[in-house]
């Protein structure tokens, strides 16, 4: 089967927790701490700002042995350098080029030009803007429905009339396995798997520790669901997956390089857009008068789902490999280093952004890089926010208020940052 790695537990060809080798010699900022403890991976913003003012534009992390980016412009100069910050060598700790990877490296994350641009070519032209317009008034029916069906089915009304929910399994997980399985091509048996893969997946770009090894004895099944949706007899005949085997059938890709496509939308299509949509509706609940603005005007929907994307973005870091010796600011990198690029951290940056932790809806957040830069940008992005966009729009048509009702609760992940829990009390309109 072409994706044969997908379905073996991945005990080998990864990290392990810290390697204990420092370099003799570095000529950048030496920073003591773990980027991987979980308090850390939880409020991060504490390690975000030590890293982006430690004097220089690149540091390094003697607890990993690797170099680290954090201010905006250091970050989005390496992303969009493919050619010295490659990410065939993996796009996280494990390094590629003497480690092997637990599962067949993606031919969208973890590929370089020219492997990566027919692969890359074939999603932007299935999942582009205009391609999704097919999409609109189906997505948007359903949110609606999602939305109308939590404020009037009575299982979640108090005696004042409100709605009290987790918005995180209520809706932020509920809408995209919703809509998206069925955009794909995926039968309805099993999406309960979508959920646990992205998080291990994720999760695996990190070190071996205990947010991996803890799913070790559960996700071999998991994985084996993954890798039998990806070949064509396993698709609907209509949707995104059947349109990437019919790009293999006019050779725009070869029939081996199909089933990791399809691949890569499982891994990054769900639980990517499920930390989005929690987020905006912690920043909405957290910000009533931003809230009451975005109802007065419903044509900020876009700039709100920008913004929450730069404040919190889902996607907190990425990894390269130097090809060559480069250069960062005023430190010379040798070739196979590894880089850690904080993209969380690039999107609060004060050298870009005015007042950058604050939710403002009168900043243009355009530039932010929560969804990458250059070749290797999301291709999913236009999903993201079709999805995100119906269930605001659902929300500020039904609901006069968010509130909390617990603090919320935060899921930790080696990669992603996001919510676990978002108790919340919707008030209808």
């Amino acid at each position: 089967m072409p994706v044969n790695s997908t379905n073996r537990c991945p005990f080998s060809g990864m990290p392990a927790t810290a390697p204990t080798a420092t370099k003799g010699h570095v000529d950048a900022p030496i920073i003591d701490l773990d980027p991987f403890d979980e308090a850390t991976l939880a409020s991060p913003y504490a390690m975000h700002e030590e890293l982006r003012e430690a004097g220089a534009d690149v540091v390094y992390l003697p607890a990993y042995d690797i170099y680290a980016v954090a201010r905006y412009d250091a970050v989005r100069s390496t992303l969009e350098n493919w050619q010295h910050f490659s990410s065939a060598a993996g796009v996280g700790l494990a390094n590629f080029n003497s480690e092997k990877p637990w599962r067949t490296p993606s031919l969208l994350l973890e590929a370089d030009a020219p492997q990566h641009d027919a692969p890359r070519a074939v999603l932007e032209k299935i999942l582009g803007a205009r391609k999704l317009r097919q999409y609109h008034t189906d997505w948007r029916k359903t949110a609606h429905e999602l939305i109308d069906g939590l404020l009037t089915g009575g299982q979640y009304s108090t005696d004042d009339g409100a709605i009290a929910l987790d918005a995180v399994t209520e809706i932020s997980e509920v809408y995209p396995l919703s809509v998206f399985p069925d955009a794909v091509g995926l039968q309805h048996g099993g999406l309960e798997n979508l959920l646990p893969y992205g998080n291990f997946a994720f999760n695996a770009f990190g070190p071996r520790n205990r947010l991996v090894t803890d799913e070790l004895d559960t996700i071999g099944p998991v994985l084996e669901w993954i890798g039998n949706q990806c070949p064509r007899e396993a698709l609907s005949d209509q949707g995104f997956g059947e349109d990437i085997w019919k790009a293999a059938d006019q050779r725009h890709i070869t029939e081996e390089q199909a089933p990791l496509i399809v691949r890569s939308l499982l891994t990054a299509g769900v639980d990517t857009t499920v930390y989005g949509i929690s987020a905006v509706l912690y920043h909405l609940a957290s910000n009533p008068d931003q809230y009451a603005r975005l109802r007065e005007n419903p044509q900020l929907v876009r700039r709100v789902f920008e913004e929450t994307l730069r404040l919190e973005s889902p996607v907190q870091t990425f990894f390269r490999t130097t090809t060559t010796q480069v250069q960062i600011g005023n430190t010379t990198l040798p070739a196979n280093q590894k880089v850690l690029m904080f993209l969380g951290a690039a999107n609060r940056d004060p050298r870009r952004w005015k007042n950058p932790d604050a939710f403002d809806l009168d900043r243009d957040p355009s530039g932010h890089v929560a969804f990458g830069s250059g070749v290797h940008q999301c291709v999913g992005q236009h999903v993201a926010r079709l999805e995100a966009s119906c269930v605001m729009e659902a929300i500020i048509e039904r609901v006069e208020r968010i509130e909390f009702t617990a603090p919320p609760k935060r899921k930790i992940n080696n990669t992603l940052i996001g919510w676990k829990s978002l108790p919340i009390r919707l008030i209808p309109a």
